[in-house]
């Protein structure tokens, strides 16, 4: 018996959240990732505490979802994984032109993109394949993905910030030194390194204190 593994292209239809109202009392937009297992609503809640008339947050959603536990009863989202990456990643930049295109963000807004844990990878990767002129790129808990190269970069004008918990069960030290060696590769000298005191999570003081 022989299968064949065929491809086709359909419109799909998939959600976002936002947090606060972009007016033109804005002075921040922030597209933020989400890592593996959350739903994007839940993860504006560690951009609460920005100021909520400066600050407009814009978290797309993996529309990859799942059970967490065996129970069925909390459900969480993926990005990608090693299955067919190169299409999926193309789907995800495409939803997210959407997102922008959608959201109609002013030139005069200051746009800071922000990936966590797995919404590192794709936190960069659109701002590598869009050229995306950010004014901050954070780059929170997360692998940079290997395809990336210096010259993919070499466009962006923006404060890159590598964020991680030195407890970090995911990013061990030895990973955390390639991660840094990465960054110093990608965005230069100038990428500002910022190991806390913590685990694998949303440092929301760090955050803040980014703007």
């Amino acid at each position: 018996m022989n299968s064949t593994e065929k491809e086709i292209s359909y419109q799909t239809t998939n959600t976002y959240s936002t947090l606060n109202t972009l007016t033109s009392k804005t002075k921040h937009v922030w597209l933020v990732c989400h890592g593996m297992g959350y739903l994007s609503r839940y993860f504006l809640k560690y951009f609460k505490q920005l100021n909520e008339e400066e600050n407009y947050i814009i978290a797309p959603q993996a529309s990859s979802k799942y059970y967490l536990k065996s129970n069925f009863k909390h459900i969480g989202a993926n990005w990608l994984t090693r299955e067919n990456t190169v299409a999926e990643t193309e789907n995800i930049m495409n939803y997210l032109d959407a997102v922008l295109e959608t959201e109609n963000i002013p030139e005069s807004k200051k746009l800071i993109v922000l990936g966590y844990s797995q919404g590192v990878s794709i936190a960069a990767r659109y701002v590598a394949k869009r050229k995306l002129q950010c004014s901050q790129l954070i780059l929170h808990s997360g692998r940079i993905p290997k395809e990336l190269a210096a010259e993919d970069l070499k466009f962006l004008n923006a404060k890159v910030s590598l964020i991680y918990g030195k407890d970090d069960a995911w990013l061990n030290e030895e990973r955390m030194i390639m991660e840094t060696e990465r960054a110093v590769e990608l965005f230069g000298h100038n990428v500002n390194i910022v190991p806390f005191e913590g685990v694998h999570e949303v440092n929301v003081g760090l955050i803040n204190g980014l703007v």
